[in-house]
């Protein structure tokens, strides 16, 4: 087989030569079970050679559709030339001083773009991590430190990372919290706004959720006793949940009458994603602080914390920090991500891959019998599955689905507390074409359920 770079001059197709998994990945598995901790599991059965562009290939030649993005990170495309090149030049000149030790410009260029990018015009400021669940620690940190109160409040169905603080605020228990715990205390969860879900429907869920959610915080907690109120502006782990159209504005101005932080957790919807910069502009809301990860440095470990320049300097001198958080490497993959981000107007993509997506998957919805609902913005959409007939989740077809698909030669990816949710987080440099191919495979594998 002939020596390809991966990348953008990967080729654009799908492509199965062998059974999935074929022989070299399952010789490959056979090495990962005897070395790496079962704990860590696999969605797609194969190994990967490399990837660019909307394909991921694997060691037995194998050619994926890839409606995943390494969860949503690599939302500029594997190996983007501007990621790529910036790396390359940083890990020329230094690969790590540690920031806080000796620090240097990558770091503070991206603290800049990250004022720059994220909603309003404000003063902010920015600290850099390794990764999501760092970003959300980091915040509640802050929070409790300009606020001096302790208790956090988080939502029905909201994934915020596996740290033993992030498990506490993350809704669901398998397979992130099953057996960790006892998890840290001062957190409380209230409902959410879930249209599909909502008893009296959807009409009702917005205002509804909203009362209930600020009835147990002021009676349960005590708003006095609130640091930060935590929610991502699209839930994503929970089942790609849009909360319905006011519930979000209704409780940061909550948090605002009330002196308590209002961070956005834009980890997986953030950068592009749902067709604007940052979810929570969709509404117009402007968090306190905002966490971000994944799509930031176009595959490379970096997260951020980014906010009220005030809040963030609640913090002490060398309190916030960590031996790699924002090596220079990572720094100068995100500076060539958010340059790639606006070179192609990536929001403008995303709200592309919709126009696409969103009407096909519609259609297959009503051709299917178990597709409850479509929902999402951008390139972060979902299909709900029911059993026939009315609303009780169907994990089973879910976990059908995907492994069909696999099967075909396209990567999907499954959510959602219930388990019963088909997730698409393409890369938003995939080609329309490659897109509908995927939408066929799918719509054929769904009927063979």
């Amino acid at each position: 087989m002939t020596e390809l770079s991966g990348g953008p001059t990967l080729p654009q197709e799908r492509r199965v030569v062998t059974a999935i998994p074929g022989p070299k990945s399952q010789e490959l598995m056979a090495r990962k079970q005897a070395s790496v901790a079962s704990g860590v599991g696999t969605v797609l059965p194969v190994f990967a050679r490399r990837a660019g562009g909307g394909v991921l290939e694997d060691v037995d030649g194998n050619s994926f559709i890839d409606l995943g993005s390494g969860i949503a990170v690599t939302s500029v495309g594997n190996s983007a030339e501007a990621v790529v090149r910036r790396a390359t030049e940083q890990l020329n000149a230094f690969t790590h001083t540690c920031a806080m030790v000796a620090p240097y410009e990558p770091y503070v260029r991206v603290c800049e773009e990250l004022a720059a990018l994220t909603p309003g015009d404000h003063a902010k400021k920015s600290a850099l991590f390794n990764s999501g669940a760092e970003a959300v620690e980091n915040a509640v940190k802050v929070a409790r430190a300009h606020t001096g109160r302790q208790a956090v409040v988080v939502f029905d169905h909201g994934y915020h990372g596996r740290t033993n603080l992030t498990m506490a605020l993350t809704s669901k228990n398998m397979p992130y919290k099953h057996s960790f715990g006892p998890f840290a205390p001062e957190v409380y969860r209230v409902p959410v706004a879930y249209p599909y879900r909502w008893l009296t429907g959807p009409e009702n869920c917005a205002e509804e959720a909203a009362a209930q959610a600020i009835d147990q915080i002021t009676k349960q907690i005590g708003a006095d006793n609130v640091a930060a109120i935590i929610i991502e502006p699209v839930l994503g782990e929970g089942g790609f949940i849009v909360p319905a159209k006011g519930f979000l504005p209704r409780i940061q101005q909550y948090a605002r009458e009330n002196g308590i932080v209002f961070v956005a957790d834009e980890i997986q919807s953030g950068f592009c994603r749902t067709g604007q910069w940052f979810a929570c502009e969709d509404e117009g809301l402007v968090p306190d602080l905002i966490t971000t990860a994944k799509g930031i440095a176009g595959g490379l470990p970096l997260a951020a914390v980014t906010g009220r320049a005030e809040i963030m300097d609640s913090a002490h001198s060398g309190g916030l920090g960590g031996t790699y958080g924002g090596n220079p490497v990572a720094c100068a993959a995100a500076i060539g991500s958010i340059e790639t981000m606006r070179e192609l107007d990536l929001p403008a993509k995303a709200r592309r891959i919709e126009e696409i997506m969103k009407p096909r998957l519609e259609k297959i919805a009503e051709q299917s019998g178990i597709i409850g609902e479509v929902r999402g913005r951008g390139a972060m959409l979902a299909i709900e599955l029911v059993k026939p007939g009315g609303k009780e989740p169907n994990p089973e077809a879910t976990a059908a689905l995907a492994k069909a698909c696999h099967q075909q030669g396209l990567l999907v990816l499954t959510t959602g507390t219930y388990g019963n949710v088909v997730r698409f987080l393409p890369p938003l440099v995939i080609g329309e074409d490659l897109l509908n191919e995927g939408l066929d495979v799918l719509e054929d594998a769904l009927s063979g359920l």
